[in-house]
């Protein structure tokens, strides 16, 4: 790995790591704690730390922090090819470490929890824990009253990243003279985050981001949890929370690169009559 790509590699990791360990954290404290009254507080904290994540390493690396938006990137020539892998390496490892460290913190709460709750980890209903890692269909929160096929699971995945990937294109793209300036583009591409979430999260907890669902949904798999860290033998949850992120983001970034883009470099070019 040549110096490039190291600093590819850790910007990514370090950004990724921040992104899941204030975002999977606040998840952590909700279901141990009843820390929030409410969705949105979550869906705030997430978008606060994507914001964030994004400010502390946007010059280590591009602060994509998310495959999906790396792959997207890469498919419509916004980055080299060669850069991909370095990129993807850090999103996986830095959403590992922050799973580690969310277990660290709250191994003996998580614990506690178990036992107040007669539940054994890696039982069924250990999903309610292991939901601090990976996600689920429907969101165990509200398991109740949500009813989510697999159908249903993956086009919110694929349309809520679609969402986010064409709001960084369209905060991020120069010729956008509506955009903020770039210091604050980090601000509403977390606002964006905590928005999608607000609305997705009831029926899959909103994972948007193939690295902060695969990675630390293995570490809980590691961590005893076993069956209810992949409940599905037939592996719907990769469908839906990394082929439909990616999905997503790739639709989104043909959609702007071919329409979007292109009415806005000619209204940029033309004055207002």
């Amino acid at each position: 790995m040549n110096s490039e790509q190291m600093q590819d590699f850790t910007g990514e990791m370090i950004g990724t790591a921040m992104l899941v360990f204030f975002g999977c954290g606040s998840v952590a404290v909700n279901v141990l704690f009843h820390a929030f009254s409410g969705l949105w507080q979550v869906a705030m904290i997430w978008g606060s730390g994507v914001a964030l994540a994004i400010y502390a390493t946007r010059h280590i690396s591009c602060a994509h922090l998310n495959p999906a938006v790396s792959l997207a990137m890469v498919a419509v020539g916004r980055m080299r090819p060669g850069k991909l892998p370095a990129y993807l390496a850090g999103q996986f490892v830095g959403a590992f470490i922050a799973a580690a460290l969310l277990y660290l913190l709250f191994a003996d709460s998580i614990a506690h929890f178990e036992v107040l709750n007669v539940m054994v980890r890696g039982s069924p209903e250990s999903v309610h824990t292991a939901m601090m890692f990976g996600e689920f269909f429907p969101n165990p929160g509200v398991a109740d009253v949500a009813v989510v096929s697999a159908t249903t699971a993956f086009m919110a995945e694929a349309i809520g990243t679609a969402a986010l990937v064409f709001m960084i294109f369209s905060l991020t793209e120069g010729c956008n003279v509506g955009r903020p300036g770039d210091a604050l583009a980090p601000l509403f591409i977390g606002a964006t985050v905590a928005v999608i979430i607000a609305v997705i999260a009831p029926l899959t907890q909103a994972g948007l981001n193939p690295a902060r669902d695969l990675a630390p949904r293995l570490f809980s798999l590691l961590a005893g949890w076993g069956d209810a860290a992949m409940p599905d033998t037939a592996f719907g949850f990769f469908s839906v929370y990394v082929l439909g992120p990616i999905t997503g983001a790739l639709a989104a970034a043909v959609a702007f690169t071919r329409i979007s883009e292109p009415m806005m470099k000619l209204r940029s070019c033309e004055s207002c009559k």
